[in-house]
């Protein structure tokens, strides 16, 4: 393995300030109802939650943007909202983060997505709480193809200045093949370092310099079954031919990550321990901190170990978290040294 320098991947977590990305994907309105609980209900054997707290952040894409500032990088950010409160309140949870709202692209009868978590302890066990439901609030229909043409405006008036392109797909309808094909195309005249977060299609990001799977998700975009190092490589090397050989980071939660330059059996990248509390939104903070470091200048194996630290500060707290620079920088070594092993 090449040589890991903390005091260059420190400096690399510092550059982030100079990079300036374009977040185009699914957002939801992240809910959260905070609680305790005592008795059974006599109505039902559920968990009476009595509601103490409740929080609201912007989700899905809207968790990359949050992960993107947090780091210390700017950030423009192109997605569909419905008009109703929901959308409102997205559109105030953005210009709280000081990113411009004009890339959020209301869609009449449409909702704006949202998940609500009831999230509880027990008065017995005060240390510990568990998500009791999540409740979602969404449509998953494709949007309509006025409202396509609407946010592809959006996308080009926001990508002057972007030093990279994050497509953030959840599988909610907004990425149709044909904007797919329409913003790629965009995105070649502009030569913008586009980096895919995929769900189940891959064709359409046909010229992406990045994808970032999870396992399961690369089972689903190659069509093959991941169960040796064999065919971890057969399903990366099916998937890079169809995009056209970018680079391919594969993410296995408490394993860290297989990283692809190229050809080859790739190199893998392992995580310091850490005790999980949430993994919720990892894979955002990942996405975020890879893009980042890699137009800040750092390698793929470097953006990796600095990812690895970001994701290991943000399992540690609960629901969709962020980490700063400076708790990214306080995990380095330790994701240099497991990286090393």
């Amino acid at each position: 393995m090449p040589r890991l320098d903390p005091r260059r991947l420190a400096r690399l977590v510092e550059r982030f300030r100079e990079v300036r990305l374009l977040v185009v994907g699914d957002l939801f309105l992240d809910e959260y109802w905070f609680g305790e609980v005592d008795r059974v209900s006599p109505e039902a054997p559920v968990p009476v939650v009595h509601v103490a707290e409740e929080a609201t952040a912007l989700g899905g894409a809207g968790n990359v943007v949050r992960n993107v500032v947090a780091l210390g990088g700017q950030c423009a950010f192109c997605a569909v909202i419905g008009n109703d409160a929901a959308g409102r309140r997205a559109v105030d949870l953005l210009k709280d983060l000081g990113v411009d709202p004009a890339g959020l692209v209301p869609v009449k009868d449409r909702p704006t997505a949202r998940k609500t978590r009831v999230v509880a302890r027990s008065r017995q066990v005060v240390r510990f709480a568990q998500q009791v439901v999540r409740i979602d609030r969404e449509t998953t229909a494709p949007i309509a193809s006025d409202a396509s043409k609407r946010l592809l405006r959006a996308v080009q008036a926001a990508l002057p200045g972007c030093d990279a392109v994050v497509l953030e797909d959840y599988d909610k309808g907004l990425f149709s093949p044909g904007l797919l094909r329409s913003a790629m195309k965009l995105f070649r005249g502009a030569k913008a370092f586009v980096a895919v977060d995929p769900k189940r299609q891959i064709a359409p990001y046909r010229g992406a310099a990045l994808l970032k799977p999870n396992l399961p998700e690369l089972e689903v975009l190659s069509g093959v079954e991941v169960r040796s190092r064999a065919d971890l490589v057969r399903a990366v090397a099916r998937v890079r031919r169809t995009l056209g050989d970018a680079q391919v980071v594969v993410t296995r939660g408490p394993d860290g990550m297989t990283v692809f330059d190229g050809a080859g059996p790739g190199t893998d990248v392992h995580t310091a321990a850490r005790e999980v509390f949430d993994v919720q939104g990892a894979g955002d903070t990942t996405i975020a901190a890879l893009v980042l470091a890699l137009r800040a200048g750092a390698t793929l194996l470097e953006a990796a170990v600095i990812a690895n630290a970001a994701a290991g500060v943000v399992v540690g707290k609960a629901g969709t978290a962020t980490a700063s620079p400076a708790e990214l920088r306080s995990l380095l070594p330790a994701a240099i040294e497991a990286a090393r092993t």
